[in-house]
């Protein structure tokens, strides 16, 4: 079955010069080993690979339960030199939560994934 990750989880966005940071929250901490299995790095930049320039850096915040994408972008590309209409890079954790996935139907990620 596929989902889109805005099913699971709430996302908010901030940056910082040519930075932006994605935090990922479950809305039940229960579906966080989930997020963590299909939402990587990888995943992550190729779905927002139009703002995004170089690797995104996924840090898992277990104890809350959270990911934080930190995704470079472009030098040029920053809060005083974008031409983007969301110069501040707030629109990215709604284009995240676009991200479709495929899950098992006990909510386990599915072999091979969307």
């Amino acid at each position: 079955m596929n989902i889109r990750l805005y099913d699971l989880a709430h996302a908010r966005a901030g940056d910082k010069g040519n930075l932006i940071t994605v935090a990922v929250i479950p809305y039940e901490p229960a579906r966080y080993p989930l997020l963590c299995s299909a939402l990587t790095p990888e995943r992550v930049a190729d779905h927002l690979a139009e703002r995004i320039a170089g690797d995104v850096v996924r840090h898992r915040l277990d104890n809350l339960p959270a990911l934080i994408f930190v995704c470079p972008r472009a030098a040029d590309d920053t809060v005083t030199t974008s031409l983007f209409l969301d110069a501040h890079g707030k629109s990215l954790s709604s284009a995240l939560l676009e991200l479709e996935f495929e899950v098992a139907d006990e909510g386990a990620p599915a072999t091979g994934g969307a």
